[in-house]
């Protein structure tokens, strides 16, 4: 069976544990999913299946990626991933969510981060900044940059002011708080990566 599946983060909120404590929670609508290819080792060099989420307009979608979808008798589905671990699975297989996850489960849930736009060093890096009054004119300055004369350049890598947010990122170590099998959607606790909407896909940790 695999270890993942494809979900829509549709936003956070808070709920009470069996303990009465209130948690804050991510909700996900997770699957259900549809197996659009399984990849092995001896022909593709490693061990792995591809599932489909959401379905689209055939319209939507190039000729190659409805001719991919239709060899595992698939109708046009908008998102693919790819999981390892997994026992034998046939391509056209469906996969939900309580084929997957269970109460208390350890997770991590990969995303796209939000983008922010062109930050300075301050937002995008923490920087401390300078003296806030007294005429400093240095609050959220990057200060210095150079170096000596030798070598007299700037190095590769040094943090500076650029684009921030909207690029793939990962929380690991969320539990699976809830799980309302009927309805696809899981909650886990704490935030996950995008804005609401956003595709994720979440995997178990461990066995």
């Amino acid at each position: 069976m695999a270890k993942g599946l494809i979900g829509e983060k549709l936003g956070m909120a808070h709920i009470f544990n069996e303990d009465g404590k209130m948690v804050t929670v991510t909700i996900l609508r997770v699957g259900p999913c549809f197996v659009s290819q399984v990849k092995t080792t001896g022909k593709d060099g490693y061990d792995s299946i591809q599932l489909a989420f959401e379905e689209t307009k055939e319209t939507k979608l190039s000729k190659a990626a409805l001719g991919h979808l239709k060899k595992a008798n698939l109708t046009a589905k908008q998102h693919l991933a790819e999981f390892k671990g997994f026992e034998a699975l046939e391509p056209g297989a469906e996969l939900k969510l309580s084929d997957v996850f269970a109460l208390n489960d350890v997770v991590k849930v990969s995303g796209t981060s939000k983008g922010k736009g062109t930050q300075g060093v301050v937002k995008r890096h923490g920087f401390a900044g300078g003296p806030d009054a007294h005429g400093s004119r240095f609050q959220r300055h990057p200060g210095s940059i150079g170096s000596n004369t030798t070598p007299g350049r700037v190095f590769k890598g040094l943090k500076m002011g650029g684009r921030t947010g909207n690029e793939k990122s990962t929380v690991r170590n969320l539990k699976v708080v809830k799980i309302d099998a009927d309805s696809n959607l899981v909650f886990v606790s704490g935030p996950v990566p995008g804005r609401d909407r956003s595709i994720v896909t979440i995997e178990k940790i461990g066995n």
